[in-house]
């Protein structure tokens, strides 16, 4: 493998997932992963340019800011991109009119938007929502129309919490993909669109300027890298040791941990 300054030289804009690389989320607001606060006030302190870039679909974008705001971390709502502000915007432009199976605290996201007599699904990180009824009630609506649109909010396997790992919107969104004969929109990581909507937020092109750092070795590293991004993945959140084996993904880097990550580009990335 190339050295460090090889491998990020010339990098202009830095994309950070949020869950696992920042804190590791719970039922009662979860705890930043150690070195992170200050490996994001440092990056923002420097001339690099930073973009936060998740998956998050069980809270709105003000919840989440709020709650990183809580733990410290220099963030704003407008330099996040998440699922469900991008989802509601499509679901405006084509006309859509959604059955929702969501958590309640994303419901927000969609106020402004029409869900009478649905003519497609979306489908977001329900947690204990995922019952049988209502998955059931989302296949239904589904198979009753001529032309059926699935809108999943990502298509994470699973992610981690404090207490553990958890399953993620992904193993629902194949169940409904698989029993209704249809393939799923992805709205979220690892979808190209997603990335590149949170680049030309950021003003920077993907190739040469641009950095993802997450700990989803398929969702951040290899979407990353397909829109032709650099990627590190770090060792925190639902890394398994069995990533840097992958047979499809291989990372630009692997670091302990975001603190290390902003250490090797704060050292490089003017190289």
């Amino acid at each position: 493998m190339a050295s460090w300054g090889k491998r990020l030289a010339g990098v202009r804009g830095v994309l950070l997932d949020i869950s696992g690389v920042l804190f590791d989320g719970s039922e009662d607001g979860g705890v930043p992963i150690p070195g992170s606060v200050e490996a994001v006030a440092r990056l923002k302190r420097s001339q690099l340019k930073v973009r936060f870039c998740t998956n998050e679909s069980q809270k709105s974008r003000g919840d989440l800011v709020r709650l990183l705001r809580h733990h410290g971390f220099d963030i704003s709502e407008s330099e996040v991109t998440a699922p469900a502000p991008a989802a509601s915007l499509i679901l405006k432009e084509r006309g859509l009119r959604p059955h929702l199976l969501v958590q309640d605290g994303v419901r927000s996201e969609f106020d402004q938007i029409d869900t009478s007599n649905p003519n497609c699904v979306v489908i977001a990180d329900a947690g204990e929502s995922f019952s049988y009824q209502n998955m059931n009630k989302a296949f239904r609506v589904l198979m009753e129309l001529e032309s059926p649109v699935l809108i999943s909010l990502g298509k994470g396997r699973y992610y981690k919490e404090t207490s553990g790992l958890m399953l993620d919107v992904g193993a629902y969104m194949k169940a409904l993909e698989y029993a209704c004969g249809i393939e799923a929109e992805v709205v979220g990581k690892p979808s190209p669109e997603y990335f590149r909507s949170a680049l030309k937020e950021m003003g920077v092109e993907a190739h040469e300027q641009a950095i993802m750092i997450g700990d989803d070795i398929v969702g951040d590293v290899g979407g990353a890298q397909r829109c032709g991004m650099r990627a590190l993945q770090v060792r925190t959140g639902k890394f398994r040791p069995s990533d840097e084996r992958h047979p499809d993904v291989k990372a630009d880097g692997y670091v302990e941990n975001l603190a290390e990550a902003v250490d090797l580009l704060l050292q490089h990335a003017d190289e």
